[in-house]
């Protein structure tokens, strides 16, 4: 699909909704370039170091319990996510830094990276699980052939990612920004991914629009049944795979964005995560956390996200102590 120019975001203000992210922060603000980047049929577009995950002829080797008769495990051991693991990654899109960290230089040395980086958050865990949230369904200004506002990676950047977190011993999320679409539908278009026993999903409602509405002009949302459909999907690939706990994370940075949240329930093999996305200095970071928290389904486990650009324009960027140091403790803290 050739890439598609967004139409210029509204300047929105998160206030009335019960967040405080600053001015800029809106759809277009958060993150989101003005241009989407391509999303091909061929070519990975990814800038990748020799891996222990590919085999001879760049095929993809067996995994530690992927094996033939093995019960499939996480990648670093086990079938539970929590409390064994603190999870800590980057997001993006290969070739677009704008759309995050991961999105920069070879993926290998970003894998490397974020696990270093996870060290530094163990405390009270048994071990670091590195993440890779790549955005696989991704937003754009302009409705396209069908009229969803989105587009799709190529499934070789898909794989390429893949095979970098098998290498890292660490997750694949692939992140949903569904435009008109639905996240149901989204999701379901990755099945094939989605048996493999280290791959998740993130959900993106800032992104879901509902009838009418414009990506970047306005904030999506979603509902408390939608993500129990999402989940009740999920928890039944786990059961017919017999597949270790599936990540599904949630990123919200208004209260508004997620409707009815009360309405999520638990389902056999998913752990919810739901992962705040505020913008600005830290006490304005830890101020949208207390906002989006103090009632949060406890369903859902807490994560954080931290903007290296966004929130440098504030201040330092918080530390792993700064982090941990909030209340609830964070269980996946994301960096874009």
């Amino acid at each position: 699909m050739p890439a598609v120019v967004a139409v210029l975001a509204l300047a929105l203000s998160a206030c009335s909704a019960g967040s405080v992210p600053p001015s800029g922060s809106g759809p277009q603000g958060r993150g989101q370039s003005a241009e989407a980047p391509a999303v091909s049929s061929t070519g990975s577009g990814v800038t990748t170091a020799p891996s222990a995950a590919t085999g001879p002829g760049g095929t993809a080797s067996a995994q530690p319990g992927t094996e033939p008769g093995a019960q499939p495990q996480l990648p670093r051991g086990g079938r539970s996510i929590f409390p064994e693991h603190r999870l800590v990654g980057f997001s993006g899109y290969p070739g677009s830094p704008a759309l995050g960290r991961m999105g920069i230089g070879v993926l290998a040395d970003r894998v490397a990276e974020m696990d270093k980086l996870g060290r530094a958050y163990r405390a009270g865990r048994s071990r670091h699980l590195p993440v890779l949230e790549l955005i696989a369904t991704i937003v754009h200004g302009s409705p396209g052939k069908d009229g969803k506002y989105r587009g799709r990676a190529s499934e070789d950047i898909v794989q390429a990612h893949l095979e970098a977190a098998r290498a890292g011993r660490g997750l694949l999320l692939l992140n949903i920004q569904p435009g008109r679409s639905d996240f149901v539908t989204e999701v379901k278009h990755w099945e094939k991914y989605l048996v493999d026993p280290h791959v998740g999903v993130a959900l993106d409602p800032e992104w879901r629009m509902g009838p009418g509405q414009v990506p970047m002009r306005v904030f999506g949302s979603v509902t408390g049944a939608e993500l129990n459909a999402v989940a009740e999907y999920l928890s039944g690939l786990v059961k017919r795979h017999n597949l270790p706990e599936k990540v599904m994370v949630v990123h919200q940075l208004r209260l508004d964005i997620i409707k009815n949240e009360a309405a999520l329930k638990r389902h056999p093999g998913v752990v919810a995560i739901k992962s705040v996305d505020g913008i600005g200095s830290p006490a304005m970071k830890v101020a949208t956390w207390r906002t989006l928290t103090k009632n949060m389904n406890r369903v859902f486990h807490p994560g954080f996200k931290l903007f290296y650009q966004e929130d440098a324009e504030f201040g330092p960027i918080m530390k792993p102590k700064d982090v941990l140091a909030i209340t609830p403790t964070p269980e996946y803290i994301l960096y874009e």
